[in-house]
């Protein structure tokens, strides 16, 4: 018995068919029409939308809401229980910076963060003793979407540059507050990539500025009071293939350039010594070959995977003359142990590294290098390392936690090895980690290879087979998904769910070569990956196929559809949050936002043919056919910049007329968002509710 009865007659989306020819190759997009001719000014006015296209995408979300209307009650309930979990008033532990310490509050009912300071070594729980910055919710007023971009201060602490994006196409404003009177100055900089870096006198600033095409291509420097068409520019980078992001090191003394794609870096740096000097090329950049920079005094400690280290090591070089040629090998390169990042202080260097799957952090002692690491004994676990805002320390600050306990902040004094628990994530509605199970398990793939899968569920569940289960991936671009404390899945987990995260090739979970093994020509990797992760959680009975719903996003929801076309059978329904579905298309259209830099993950389409052969055997959208979907979850943002509007509601229709007796498909487009979905924090929750209420639904257990 299907579990979307008398649904209403979904939305036929008009066939105009456009075909196009490639090395020989010919295909007809019957939904090309779908991308508005006027789209990058669209993102910019929502308001300028084709008619014909609103309409479509209006009947598409009635049809959408018709589908899900006996859910209103299971998502309002979903909801309150994950906004139970958040505590509304919550406030972060201030970053201590020269005479004050920096942080970030919520206030009850509040969607957006206000950020204060505090005098340096004030009791952050003191609201009395706090100055407020700026108020998100204040600013985010009378907007359908406000998303900001953090406030950096000045050296002398005397100003604040903040970012906002009130479209959700990430095309962000950017403003100076005095931070004495909490006034804007006149000063408005538009179009920018969302933040920047202050000169150590804080009377100027650079910032990156997006073209048409989304691409931040320029760096601009600001001085304080001029107009945005004065100006200077600092630096362009004409190659579409590459990005460009500017900011300051800790020592005030260089402003970094850094540009790069997918697999390669190149990095300019300006000394604030002479703001007007020509930005100086650190190492000339070469295919394949990543670096980045972190200043420590008289050097510079470089982390590169240079003359073969896959896995990363870190070099140094003189910071008067840091080109390739000086540089010394520091931490050398150990095959499968990926270092991540790293930091440099005074007296120590650290780094974040991954080993067997799961993170540690390291720190040598630059003047003895001796060496040390911070780990934990969980079997799956998550850590961050936010490092310190000044250089001249001991102390440095990171997270810690698992899929069953909350997040926990330390201040780690590098010196005398100290750990200070600064905070545990508060759960106000309560959480007894004893009421759960975290495991790791492998699931063989086809090849060989074993995938890691982390695995949260009640220890009351069933292990027979019959529970439902909600199984996430990504699977790209070298992104780890953590296996750390989330509130939201616990609703899941409370209803008898298994929530397992498969940790596919396309990462960087397993090393480097766990990231090479899932892109380009061995991009199906990923596909088969996960569907081996679900085929393992049948097998030892956490699961069965007709209880498990995918869920992933962006290029996870890439993934959705890759696999729905490869194995409909093995899912109950799928999820897929602006889902990159159209890969062809969108690889062969270098006007796009993306599509340049891309290239090194999925291959070039338009110079190779082999290459636009590998994408069109896995590109869901051209591989849609007549097959027995489950009832699949489309989401979509009207100004997303990343994952266009057109691709989930082209896939949709293709989706309906190719199966038509299967799914259903819903589409839910939001109109006033981009790729992140809503921008508040309990806006953010309605999403993941009603995502949640789909699966529920699905599995059966309304």
């Amino acid at each position: 018995m299907s579990v979307f009865p008398n649904l209403p007659t979904p939305p036929a989306a008009e066939k105009k068919p456009v075909s196009d020819t490639r090395h020989g190759i010919t295909r007809t997009d019957d939904y090309a029409w779908m991308r508005a001719e006027n789209w990058q000014a669209m993102f910019k006015d929502p308001s300028l939308l084709d008619k014909d296209l609103r309409r479509h995408l209006e009947a598409e979300n009635a049809y959408m809401d018709a589908a899900m209307a006996d859910t209103k009650a299971l998502q309002e309930k979903l909801f309150a229980e994950m906004k139970g979990r958040i505590k509304e008033d919550d406030s972060s532990v201030p970053v201590k910076d020269g005479p004050f310490a920096y942080g970030t509050a919520f206030v009850t009912g509040g969607e957006q963060p206000r950020y204060f300071r505090i005098p340096r070594d004030g009791d952050h729980k003191d609201e009395a003793i706090r100055k407020l910055l700026l108020d998100g919710d204040k600013e985010a007023k009378g907007k359908d979407y406000f998303r900001l971009a953090g406030l950096d201060h000045t050296t002398d602490h005397a100003f604040g540059l903040w970012g906002y994006d009130d479209k959700g196409s990430e095309y962000f404003t950017l403003r100076v507050r005095d931070l004495s009177t909490g006034e804007d100055l006149a000063d408005v900089i538009e179009n920018t990539g969302g933040g920047g870096a202050w000169a150590p006198d804080g009377k100027s600033f650079f910032y990156t500025l997006q073209d048409d095409n989304h691409r931040p291509s320029k760096v601009f420097h600001h001085m304080i009071g001029e107009p945005q068409s004065s100006d200077r520019l600092v630096y362009e980078e004409k190659d579409h293939g590459f990005f460009m992001g500017v900011g300051g090191s800790l020592l005030d003394d260089f402003i970094y350039i850094d540009i790069h794609d997918h697999e390669t870096s190149e990095y300019r740096i300006l000394s604030t010594k002479d703001l007007t000097a020509e930005p100086l090329l650190v190492a000339e950049r070469e295919e394949g070959v990543e670096y980045s920079l972190a200043e420590g005094g008289d050097v510079f400690y470089i982390l590169t995977n240079d003359g073969g280290a896959k896995d990363f090591k870190i070099m140094e070089a003189p910071v008067g003359a840091p080109f390739k040629e000086n540089w010394k090998e520091v931490v050398p390169h150990t095959p499968g142990l990926l270092i991540l990042s790293h930091m440099a202080f005074a007296r120590h260097l650290v780094w974040l590294q991954r080993r067997d799957g799961l993170p540690e952090i390291m720190i040598r002692d630059r003047k003895t290098g001796e060496e040390h690491a911070i780990a934990f004994a969980e079997e799956a676990y998550s850590l961050g390392l936010s490092g310190a805002a000044e250089y001249d320390t001991d102390v440095i600050r990171f997270s810690y936690s698992s899929m069953t306990t909350p997040s926990q902040l330390f201040d780690y004094n590098m010196a005398t090895r100290e750990r200070t628990l600064l905070k545990t994530q508060e759960v106000p509605s309560g959480h007894n980690p004893d009421d759960y199970v975290t495991r790791r398990v492998f699931a063989p793939a086809h090849d060989g290879e074993s995938v890691p899968v982390t695995l949260l569920y009640r220890k009351d569940t069933p292990l027979d087979g019959s529970a439902p289960c909600l199984l996430y991936g990504y699977g790209a671009y070298g992104i780890t998904i953590p296996a750390g404390f989330n509130t939201n899945c616990l609703s899941l987990a409370d209803r008898g769910f298994v929530y397992a995260i498969a940790h596919i090739r396309g990462g960087k979970d397993k090393g480097f070569s766990w990231y090479e093994d899932g892109k380009m020509e061995k991009k199906v990797n990923t596909f088969k990956d996960f569907i081996a992760a679900a085929d393992h959680l049948v097998k030892e009975r956490f699961t069965s196929y007709d209880r498990i719903i995918a869920e992933g996003g962006s290029a996870g929801g890439m993934l959705m559809g890759a696999v729905a076309n490869m194995a409909p059978e093995k899912f109950a329904g799928i999820i897929a949050a602006v889902p990159f579905v159209d890969v062809l298309n969108t690889m062969l259209d270098d006007s796009l936002p993306l599509t340049p830099p891309e290239w090194p993950e999925w291959g070039n389409p338009i110079e190779s043919e082999e290459e636009y052969r590998w994408i069109a055997a896995y590109s869901p959208y051209d591989n849609v056919g007549e097959k027995t979907y489950p009832p699949i979850l489309a989401l979509s943002g009207l100004t997303d910049p990343r994952v266009t509007y057109w691709e989930p509601t082209k896939w949709v229709a293709k989706l309906r007329e190719k199966a038509p007796a299967a799914g259903p498909y819903l589409l839910k487009t939001n109109m006033a968002a981009g790729h992140g979905g809503k921008s508040g924090r309990f806006q953010r929750l309605e999403e993941i509710a009603f995502e949640y209420a789909f699966a529920v639904k699905v599995a059966g257990k309304m």
